[in-house]
């Protein structure tokens, strides 16, 4: 299993708005391209927050092909809607895994 991994820092005046965005629209979004079986999202804690907490997405792809096919038919439009709702209030990071057992 692959675990497509997005890291988040947020800035603080539109945390709460973007968590409910995260929520309600972005993850459903993203789960809805049928590229991954399910996910994870979670507050980063023991971090420095002055600027704003950081928040991970984890992703459960079945196979690479899954992964792949989310990177070239979905994420330009993901992550210009996360852009053109946000703007610059955000930095990511991503990241691809594999789960080790």
């Amino acid at each position: 299993m692959l675990v497509y991994n997005v890291t988040l820092k947020v800035n603080w005046p539109i945390h709460e708005a973007w968590v409910k965005w995260m929520k309600e629209k972005h993850i459903p979004d993203v789960l809805n391209t049928k590229c991954f079986t399910g996910n994870r999202f979670m507050r980063l804690l023991e971090t420095d927050e002055e600027e704003g907490p950081t928040y991970v997405m984890q992703y459960f792809a079945e196979s690479r092909g899954q992964y792949d096919q989310y990177i070239e038919l979905h994420a330009p439009a993901m992550r210009k809607d996360l852009t053109d709702n946000w703007g610059d209030n955000f930095i990511a990071f991503r990241s691809l895994m594999e789960l080790v057992n």
